[in-house]
C-alpha cells in the first residue's frame, strides 16, 4: 500500500507539472504569436496606472483575509487583525506548493499561538475558500452576457458548480456536514456553530475582495487602452471567472496557467487580444509581487510593535476550549508564555482538587 500510495503521488506531480507547463506554454505562445503588437501596448503603460493596480490588489487581499477571520471569529476566536494578517498572508504563500490543503495545514499551525483549536483553523480556512469560490461564481454568472456569447459558450459549465456552491452559505447544511466530519475523525465538536451573521460578514467581504480584484484589472485594462462603460463590470466578472476556474480544474498552485488561458479568452469578445494577454502577464506579477510583500508587512510590523513595547503579544479573546492564556511564542523568548501555562495548570488543579466528587488520593501499593 505505501508503494501504491508513492507511485500515484508521482504520477499525481509528473501529471500537475506537465498540464501547468502545456497552459503556460499556450500563454507563451498566445504571447509570441501577437509579439509585433505587444509593444505598442506596453508603451501605453504607467507607473501610476502600475501603482493604482497594485494598491486595488492589496485591498482585495486584505479583504481576503477580513473574510477568513470574520469566519473565525464566528466560530467564537476574535482575533487581533495584526495576528489574523499574520497567520493569513503567511499561510496564503503555502498556496503556490502543489496541492490545496497546503494554506490549510500552515494557518492551523500558525493559529496555535493564538489559542485556536486546529479544527477551528482548518474549518475557517476551508469555508473562507468555498465562500470565495460561491461568490466568484456568482459574480460570473452575473457577467457572463456581458462578456459575449463566445465565453458563454467556453465556459458555461462554471455555472454547473453555483449550485452547490450556494450550499456553503447555509449555515445549517455546514455544521452538520463539519459536526459528522469531527465525529468521523474522532474530534471534539466545534466550540460554536457557524450562524448566518458570520456568513454573511464573509459574504460581504468576499464580495469586496472581488469588487478589489476586478477593479486592480480594470486600472491595468484602461492604463493599456482599453475602454468601455461597462468595461469595470467585464473586469470583475472576468477575473472572478478565471480565478475560479483556475481553482475548479486544481491542477497548478495557485491557479497558474488555467487562470492565464480562461482570462483572456473571457475578455476576448469585448477586449483587443495584445490588449487582454498584456494584462493578463501584468495582473500575475502584480498579484505575486503582493503575495510575498503582504506577509512581510504583516510580520514586520509585529516585529516592531514588539521591540516598541519590549514584550510579547498579549492574551487575545479565544476559543471557551482554548488555553486560558494564549501567549505568543517567539524568538526563543518563551519564559512568560511558560509561566502563563504554568499558572494556568496550577489553577485547573485546584479547581480539580476542590470540586465534590473529584477528589483523588494516592493509594498505598498493594491495597484495593
Amino acid at each position: 500500500m505505501p508503494r501504491a500510495t508513492g507511485r500515484w503521488s508521482l504520477v499525481r506531480r509528473i501529471a500537475q507539472v506537465a498540464v501547468t507547463t502545456a497552459f503556460l506554454g499556450l500563454v507563451g505562445w498566445s504571447v509570441a504569436s501577437r509579439w509585433d503588437e505587444v509593444p505598442a501596448v506596453l508603451d501605453e503603460l504607467s507607473v501610476s496606472g502600475l501603482l493604482l493596480a497594485g494598491l486595488a490588489a492589496v485591498a482585495g487581499a486584505l479583504c481576503g483575509c477580513l473574510a477568513w477571520r470574520a469566519i473565525l471569529a464566528d466560530f467564537g476566536a476574535e482575533l487581533p487583525l495584526g495576528g489574523a494578517a499574520r497567520i493569513f498572508f503567511v499561510g496564503q504563500l503555502a498556496k503556490y506548493l502543489p496541492g490545496k490543503v497546503w494554506p490549510i495545514l500552515v494557518q492551523a499551525r500558525l493559529g496555535r499561538a493564538y489559542g485556536v483549536p486546529g479544527r477551528a483553523s482548518a474549518a475557517a480556512a476551508l469555508l473562507a475558500m468555498l465562500v470565495t469560490l460561491g461568490t466568484g461564481l456568482l459574480l460570473t454568472a452575473v457577467a457572463l452576457p456581458v462578456l459575449g456569447d463566445r465565453a458563454v459558450a467556453d465556459y458555461w459549465w462554471v455555472l454547473l458548480a453555483v449550485p452547490p456552491a450556494l450550499l456553503v452559505l447555509w449555515p445549517p447544511l455546514v455544521n452538520r456536514i463539519l459536526a459528522a466530519l469531527l465525529r468521523l475523525a474522532r474530534r471534539e465538536p466545534m466550540p460554536r456553530p457557524l450562524s448566518l451573521r458570520g456568513i454573511r460578514g464573509a459574504v460581504g467581504w468576499s464580495l469586496a475582495t472581488w469588487l478589489g480584484y476586478g477593479t486592480h484589472l480594470w486600472l491595468l485594462l484602461a492604463d493599456v487602452g482599453a475602454g468601455g462603460p461597462d468595461l469595470l463590470l467585464r473586469s470583475i466578472g472576468a477575473f472572478a471567472g478565471s480565478w475560479s476556474v483556475g481553482f475548479l480544474l486544481a491542477v497548478a498552485p495557485a491557479g497558474v496557467g488555467p487562470r492565464e488561458v480562461a482570462l483572456p479568452l473571457l475578455l476576448g469578445p469585448t477586449v483587443a487580444g495584445p490588449t487582454a494577454l498584456v494584462a493578463t502577464v501584468l495582473s500575475r506579477l502584480l498579484l505575486t509581487l503582493v503575495d510575498l510583500l503582504l506577509p512581510a508587512v504583516a510580520i514586520s510590523v509585529q516585529w516592531s510593535g514588539r521591540r516598541l513595547s519590549g514584550r510579547l503579544p498579549g492574551r487575545v479573546d479565544g476559543f471557551r476550549d482554548a488555553p486560558a492564556v494564549t501567549t505568543e511564542r517567539a524568538d526563543g523568548r518563551t519564559a512568560r508564555y511558560a509561566a502563563a501555562r504554568a499558572l494556568a495548570g496550577v489553577r485547573q488543579l485546584r479547581r480539580t482538587a476542590t470540586s465534590p466528587g473529584r477528589r483523588t488520593r494516592r493509594r498505598a501499593p498493594g491495597s484495593r
